[in-house]
């Protein structure tokens, strides 16, 4: 019981509820680690996520992972962001679910061509140009 919720503490930090640039970042930054890179395959330095695992349902999954991968463009719309880089982000969403939606070819794209990541990089950019204070040095 203790440990469900610290794990519910440490989710929440993680995901700030603001529409600060900083809570922005680190939601969508949170919710790209959960779509693309969540899980790890063994003996590999490979990683896939929910967009991959849901993609593998026919049809509902396609669906699923592009509402997810919308938000990400939502949230960069409320950045204001630009209409140019809002339509590269969601002709990338618009890509991987056409992909996504090809039986079994679709799926093994889905590891290949990573809408929210090109996404994300995408948002760093206008972060880190626009709302320097929110850049995070990885060490």
């Amino acid at each position: 019981m203790v440990a469900a919720f610290d794990t519910a503490r440490r989710m929440q930090a993680d995901l700030p509820l603001g529409n600060d640039p900083i809570s922005v970042r680190r939601r969508i930054e949170a919710l790209e680690r959960v779509l693309e890179r969540a899980i790890a395959i063994p003996g590999t330095s490979q990683r896939f996520g929910l967009d991959a695992l849901v993609g593998l349902v026919p049809f509902a999954g396609d669906l699923i992972g592009a509402a997810l991968g919308l938000y990400l463009v939502w949230e960069a719309r409320n950045l204001g962001m630009s209409r140019w880089q809002l339509a590269r982000m969601t002709a990338n969403v618009g890509f991987d679910t056409l992909i996504g939606a090809v039986p079994l070819a679709g799926d093994v794209l889905d590891f290949l061509f990573r809408s929210n990541t090109r996404n994300l990089k995408i948002i760093r950019k206008h972060l880190d140009k626009h709302h320097p204070h929110t850049r995070v040095i990885d060490a």
